[in-house]
């Protein structure tokens, strides 16, 4: 593991735990030139599925992008790191169950019902995006859909 200060090699594991319900282990560590202390989380990706988009075209499935969104949606809301996390995590193990290839439409289905649960305010500010409201009355009706 490279040092994030000085960028040397050589580091120390100074405490190890399993975190997020035994999915990951986070690790204390020690430069042993500079003396400098991080920390880092292993997990196991298990997440090396295709996306299918909705023109046919196929690409590799990637966390970082799918949690920009969520981000951009749970914006000033109260929602936490873990939360979102544990909400990736279990999307991922129901997506990597489901073989190989996955439709975009799933994904997004999945992750509005998430959000719904998670936090309401983001959940209509994906869909927003996500169901593309041509007009405030498709976007009246979701919110109602959301309240009755």
């Amino acid at each position: 593991m490279i040092c994030p200060k000085c960028k040397n090699h050589g580091t120390r594991v100074l405490d190890s735990r399993e975190t997020n319900e035994k999915r990951e282990i986070r690790r204390r560590r020690k430069c042993e030139k500079c003396d400098f202390r991080f920390t880092t989380f292993e997990r196991v990706e298990a997440t090396n599925f295709i996306v299918v988009k909705k023109d046919n075209s196929r690409e590799s499935y990637n966390r970082q992008k799918l949690e920009k969104g969520i981000w951009k949606a749970c914006e000033k809301r109260p929602v936490t790191q873990d939360q979102v996390s544990g909400m990736i995590n279990k999307l991922e193990e129901k997506w990597s169950a489901s073989g190989k290839e996955i439709k975009a439409d799933t994904i997004g289905e999945d992750l509005m019902d998430a959000l719904k649960r998670l936090d309401e305010v983001a959940y209509i500010r994906f869909a927003s995006v996500y169901r593309h409201f041509k007009d405030i009355e498709s976007f009246k009706k979701e919110l109602q859909n959301l309240l009755g």
